[in-house]
């Protein structure tokens, strides 16, 4: 089987991850509920992931990384941390509904939206955030890559911008943490969300926010933290402030050694590979009948994400057929980005996700090359 949907989850995960995750369910106790050896050895794996993400993210400290199950959970205490009724947002057509239906909620509570539209091809236009500003915006929410067309926001030009206006930015790296360099401090971000098991190559059920310091965020969620267990609210220092209840620690020793393999081997490594074997695939396949590829080739970077339709074929039956007779794993439907579907006409049809990560080689592009030909053949 070839596995081009890597923007969902990547997969394989290194062998390093796998045992990391092995050891730490035969040998962890629960960090913070203990001081015998095995809750000490999960708590200082934590600590040292914690400062793990602080480096990956441009310096901060440990304690301004928090940890969730993904990037769903850390939007969603971001922005219910840090905005609420009477406050404008501003976000754009490219958001997952990860993004979406927060501010969705928001607006129903009383807060106003603002949406930066995209063209047909998925484009947008910074330029253009200046026209939304009002006098009671509070912050811009966006993600990194839209995890459809593959295409980058100038998270550098955005920072800039909420720093001019002094606005807040919260920042969605689903798709580009661990393949992308994200500096809190030098691009103006108040909070990175980030999940580990996509270009961070570590287990689902993990994730986080990494947040600037002297950024106060309402807990979004209460409970068991292990310390000061007669308070009668969430204590108020970070990160218990926001992580209650148990943690994935055998998850988060999984992206501990993943961690240790990205800032190891560097991001840009990893980045060249994905990228080469993408654009390779985009070349083969662009010019075949029918074929109608979405998104922005005529730069340089972008995640390594080729999105296509072939003729008016639906998706999903395109999904299947490359499933079915060619053993390929693709991603069809809206992928969870209703605003982008809507701008570029795919409603009704969605689209076909091809995405590569670490593991993928040429063999394999060749491959979907040739299989989405034999198709575009076909439906001729």
């Amino acid at each position: 089987m070839i596995y081009l949907d890597n923007a969902a989850t990547t997969r394989p995960k290194p062998q390093e991850v796998i045992q990391a995750v092995v050891d730490a369910m035969q040998n962890f106790g629960n960090s913070g509920r203990g001081s015998h050896d095995e809750a000490l050895t999960a708590a200082r794996m934590i600590y040292d992931t914690r400062n793990s993400i602080a480096k990956l993210f441009g310096g901060t400290k440990g304690e301004n990384v928090v940890f969730t199950a993904n990037s769903t959970e850390a939007l969603n205490i971001a922005i219910f941390g840090l905005l609420g009724p009477g406050d404008h947002i501003i976000s754009t057509d490219l958001e997952h509904n990860s993004v979406l239906r927060p501010l969705y909620r928001l607006a129903k509570q009383g807060a106003q939206l603002s949406f930066l539209p995209a063209d047909k091809n998925g484009q947008i236009n910074l330029q253009d955030l200046e026209k939304l500003v009002e006098p009671n915006t509070k912050a811009v929410v966006c993600t990194h890559a839209s995890n459809v067309t593959g295409d980058l926001v100038d998270i550098t030009a955005v920072g800039e911008f909420c720093h001019r206006h002094g606005l807040l930015f919260i920042l969605d790296a689903s798709q580009s943490a661990g393949v992308f360099p994200i500096n809190i401090k030098e691009q103006h971000i108040d909070a990175v969300c980030f999940t580990g098991h996509k270009s961070l190559l570590g287990p689902q059920g993990t994730g986080g926010l990494c947040f600037r310091e002297g950024l106060e965020i309402r807990p979004w969620k209460t409970g068991g933290t292990g310390v000061q267990s007669y308070l009668t609210e969430q204590p108020s220092q970070y990160p218990t402030r926001l992580e209650a209840g148990t943690l994935n620690g055998h998850g988060l020793a999984g992206l501990h050694a993943a961690l240790k393999l990205r800032l190891a081997t560097g991001i840009e490594a990893f980045r060249a590979h994905e990228l080469v074997l993408a654009r390779r695939f985009y070349e083969g396949v662009k010019k075949l009948p029918g074929v109608k590829i979405y998104g922005n080739f005529n730069v340089a970077l972008r995640a390594p994400i080729v999105t296509l339709n072939i003729g008016d074929e639906d998706a999903a039956q395109i999904s299947d057929e490359l499933d079915r007779r060619f053993a390929i794993a693709t991603r069809p439907g809206a992928h969870c980005a209703p605003r982008l579907h809507k701008a570029l006409g795919t409603v009704e049809q969605g689209a076909v996700r091809f995405s590569w990560s670490w593991a993928n080689t040429e063999e394999e592009t060749d491959a979907a090359i040739e299989a989405v030909r034999v198709l575009a053949e076909e439906c001729k």
